[in-house]
């Protein structure tokens, strides 16, 4: 699910009718209490809601965040924190190409305060414990 701000419409008359409010993450609380065994993952790190996002993940075993849409370095602190200790096994890599290259988000990802033994967790090894690969 699509969380957080979007470009789409962004300085556009009306927004081009996109309402943001449909994109906290806080509205995917209900459905993740609802269907215990749907996997939801957050699509993007959800700016500006992104502690409300952690919250979320941290509090529904069902629920995942992918950290696509931004470069790495702009990630604020609070959401490299938790990658790097409560929810280092609900992280997952996401380029959002071709905003930005694969290339471009693993270099800034290598210069973002991600913990060595999380960097595997996030590139790989979580996604496929999710997808059962």
């Amino acid at each position: 699910f699509h969380t957080g701000q979007t470009g789409v419409g962004s300085g556009m008359r009306g927004g081009m009718g996109m309402k943001l409010k449909y994109s906290n993450p806080m509205a995917l609380d209900d459905v993740a209490a609802e269907f215990p065994d749907l996997r939801i993952i957050l699509a993007h790190p959800s700016f500006p809601w992104q502690e409300e996002a952690l919250a979320v993940c941290q509090h529904k075993p069902n629920v995942y965040i992918d950290l696509s849409g931004w470069s790495p370095k702009y990630f604020p602190e609070i959401l490299v924190r938790y990658a790097n200790s409560l929810l280092k096994k609900k992280m997952l890599f996401g380029s959002d190409w071709p905003a930005i290259t694969p290339d471009r988000w693993l270099a800034d990802f290598e210069n973002a305060g991600f913990r060595d033994e999380v960097k595997p967790l996030i590139l790989k090894d979580n996604a496929q414990r999710l997808l059962g690969l």
